[in-house]
């Protein structure tokens, strides 16, 4: 491997798990389309993370944990607004584990997410309470990154709320869409990314 990226950058991909993948509890439409793209491109890094989605059972987030209620369906909580989504990424089940084609063994850290049971957690860097942190940006910061790639699932989920949370922590952030794929809900897909691009965070459309 010869990476052609610097040492102060780093890649983030986000979720890249079983669920989230045609014949997942949570499927993304081609998700598991983009590991070839992602294997390629997590070659030009030697420092990369990885993000788990890691819900403990009954999670708030589970249309199952509010009866009456379907999935998809939205609804408030105390730190706003709620997705209700079907159980996924379970802690300990195989829907909760890394894809089997994901091929990037020197992966340096994976953050855990979403394991407090009355909070989700779409960004990599925050819960959805926008107040919690992971850890990860005292991560980046201690170890001297300051550029972040981001790709992975969902791109109108937690990809664009890691990459915004990303680019309002000072790091210059840059998504990799060709290695992503969107639940696209009512034109989300279209609003992630415009989003995303007026927050300054560079959208790619090939492969470094």
């Amino acid at each position: 491997m010869n990476p052609v990226t610097a040492e102060n950058d780093a890649l983030i991909i986000i979720d890249p798990q079983i669920d989230f993948c045609p014949g997942g509890a949570l499927a993304v439409p081609g998700g598991d389309e983009i590991f070839p793209m992602v294997n390629q491109l997590a070659l030009n890094f030697s420092h990369i993370v990885l993000t788990q989605d890691w819900h403990p059972p009954g999670h708030r987030s589970f249309a199952s944990a509010h009866p009456g209620r379907s999935a998809f369906e939205t609804i408030e909580v105390d730190y706003g607004s709620q997705t209700l989504w079907p159980d996924h990424c379970v802690q300990g089940t195989d829907g909760a584990a890394f894809h089997p084609a994901l091929a990037v063994p020197h992966v340096e850290l994976i953050i855990r997410k979403g394991y407090r049971l009355t909070i989700d957690s779409y960004s990599a860097f925050r819960e959805n309470d926008r107040k919690t942190p992971t850890g990860l940006t005292g991560y980046l910061r201690e170890r001297g990154f300051e550029r972040l790639t981001l790709c992975g699932l969902a791109t109108d989920f937690c990809v664009l709320y890691s990459a915004l949370d990303a680019q309002m922590g000072g790091f210059k952030t840059a998504v990799a869409v060709a290695a992503t794929r969107a639940i696209d809900i009512d034109g989300s897909l279209a609003r992630a990314l415009a989003t995303m691009h007026d927050a300054g965070v560079a959208l790619i459309s090939t492969l470094l």
